[in-house]
């Protein structure tokens, strides 16, 4: 046996390893999803006066019925709904005022403040809008975000339980219309969501989407308000790190907000996951590694290209794929969801794997137009082109 047969063998021995590790995770995934979404969801005992705050930046597609849904909500108490914009010729204006035609009788407040105080302009608009927040329950959204009517309900019973200090949600990716929106919520909803749930029942994951921040005015000025989060692209698991050092933990109730999938071509698709994977990378770079076994499929893939086709790889590969299709399908049912385009889920997963094999070359990201690099603790700093 020559060297260069020897080292295709091992490799695919090691791919082959991998994959079965990961076809075991996949499966276990499988069996955590359908549980996480069945837990009673938690009812408020008040129904405290709470202001909405919505960081808006452009004329999304589906903006209006995203913000529509949260003027949509079935909460008895006093709602403030608080928009933001850096300039105040922002198209995501004209779409505010057609939501106050259809809401005329909803609180709504909007400030155009175009200053920055550091590399994330999200955590810039947000702490410009917080002077006009008249509320001492405050519900951080982004805009891309669309809710059922029980949602805002069930966040504030989940943040009346004894310690909670942050609630915060799952998501599922709502694709806009085109293919590369509906590989992206391929990815959200089969790679993203069960890693979550199987992180959350393991132990392993300490997550927080900037989808929904949910806190107290209180538990806000605990931490130093969200000046200290500036300089963080990641600025939402940042925020929940800082609410649990303070001695209060984060709620994840059971139920998925659907999260607008936008990237409507190849570059900012892979722009975008590229982004994450080199975030996460740089914030928890063993997990991120270990994050590799959530690619059974490519891993298959690979132990068949280096085995030369052998039938047990073939055999490995259609499991892998068996496996996945699996965690489709009771991820569908689990979030209500129909069962469509099965099809591009070993599209997406060579995709994905691909990716992360990438994220490993730099920590340069871009970000609306704007290069920065990342450090080990997840701060941005500007840089250079690669």
């Amino acid at each position: 046996m020559n060297t260069t047969h020897l080292l295709a063998v091992t490799l695919a021995y090691a791919c082959a390893a991998a994959a079965a590790i990961g076809i075991g995770y996949t499966v276990f995934a499988s069996t955590l999803i359908g549980r996480f979404f069945a837990r009673p969801m938690a009812e408020p005992a008040s129904f405290p006066p709470v202001t909405i705050v919505k960081p808006l930046h452009g004329n999304e597609w589906a903006l209006l019925a995203n913000l529509s849904s949260f003027c949509e909500q079935d909460y008895p108490g006093p709602v403030q709904y608080l928009f933001g914009v850096h300039d105040s010729a922002d198209p995501a204006l004209q779409t505010v005022d057609q939501l106050r035609g259809l809401h005329p009788e909803a609180d709504m407040t909007v400030v155009a403040d175009a200053r920055l105080y550091g590399p994330n302009r999200k955590i810039s608009n947000i702490l410009n809008m917080l002077p006009q927040a008249r509320h001492d329950v405050l519900v951080f959204a982004d805009s891309d975000v669309g809710v059922g009517p029980g949602y805002l309900r069930h966040v504030i019973g989940e943040l009346q339980k004894p310690g909670v200090g942050l609630v915060t949600c799952a998501y599922r990716g709502q694709p806009d219309p085109g293919f590369w929106p509906r590989l992206s919520a391929i990815a959200t909803n089969y790679q993203f969501l069960p890693g979550v749930v199987t992180g959350l029942a393991l132990g392993l994951a300490r997550p927080c989407f900037g989808q929904t921040i949910a806190m107290r005015r209180d538990t806000y000025q605990r931490i130093g308000g969200f000046t200290p989060f500036v300089h963080y692209l990641a600025e939402d698991y940042a925020i929940g790190e800082a609410v649990r050092a303070s001695g209060e933990t984060v709620a994840i109730p059971p139920f998925a907000i659907a999260h607008a999938c936008v990237e409507s071509s190849a570059k900012k698709l892979v722009t975008h996951e590229l982004r994450w994977s080199r975030t996460i990378r740089r914030i928890d770079p063993v997990g991120h590694f270990g994050s590799a076994l959530v690619h059974p499929f490519a891993l298959a893939l690979l132990a068949l290209v280096f085995s030369g086709g052998a039938p047990w790889a073939w055999t490995l590969a259609l499991a892998a794929m068996g496996a996945r299709l699996t965690l489709k399908l009771l991820s569908d049912r689990a979030l209500r969801e129909p069962c469509r385009d099965l099809w591009l889920l070993p599209l997406w997963d060579i995709v994905s794997f691909a990716i992360f094999v990438a994220s490993f070359r730099s920590s340069r990201v871009i970000w609306r137009g704007f290069r920065f690099k990342v450090d080990g603790d997840g701060l941005l700093s500007a840089t250079q082109d690669e």
